[in-house]
């Protein structure tokens, strides 16, 4: 999702090709813009609809298994990937540097997780030591990819996107495809 013209047309790359530019009700290959607003757009993919915010890179969903997504970089070459904690739904940034999967604290608390409930912590960021609480997430999902009881990281000064890091990472086979990544879930 490259940008928008609300109300009636989306800026789309699709499979690394483009930017196209697709009215409301119209499609590009197996994408058909369903609506269109400031923020992004609500897009059908291979019948499957998903709402995707301006910048988000699309996660392709491999048919065959839902233990595999891949992302495509936005256009500072970041992976963003739409997903969800526990059922509400988050917008992650994949940083292979974070030991752990890291919300905002007020991410957290929007989405019913208690951060008194956590183990008090001491997290090495690039920005240095800062105050973080430890907890557990039932489950943590990327597409059609879910992991349970995955381990988090709470703390401020993160902005409004968590982190996808290595408690979810490392239960994956990572891999780069040309300029896509490639995550497939370990069994």
């Amino acid at each position: 999702m490259v940008g928008v013209f609300p109300p009636s047309k989306a800026v789309l790359v699709i499979d690394g090709n483009g930017p196209f530019t697709v009215p409301v009700g119209a499609s590009k290959g197996s994408v058909r813009v369903r609506s269109v607003d400031e923020g992004g757009a609500v897009l059908e993919i291979d019948g499957q609809r998903v709402s995707l915010p301006i910048g988000t890179a699309p996660i392709r969903r491999d048919p065959s298994t839902a233990s595999r997504v891949v992302l495509a970089p936005d256009a500072r070459g970041h992976y963003l990937a739409q997903g969800s904690v526990n059922g509400a739904p988050v917008r992650f940034l994949v940083d292979t540097g974070a030991t752990a999967v890291t919300l905002p604290l007020a991410l957290a608390r929007s989405i019913g997780i208690d951060p008194s409930r956590g183990e008090a912590v001491s997290v090495q960021t690039a920005n240095g030591v800062v105050a973080g609480r430890r907890v557990r997430l039932d489950r943590v999902s990327i597409g059609e990819m879910t992991l349970y009881q995955v381990d988090a990281i709470l703390q401020d000064g993160l902005g409004d996107k968590a982190l996808l890091g290595m408690s979810f990472l490392s239960r994956t086979d990572l891999r780069r495809d040309g300029d896509q990544l490639v995550l497939v879930k370990r069994m």
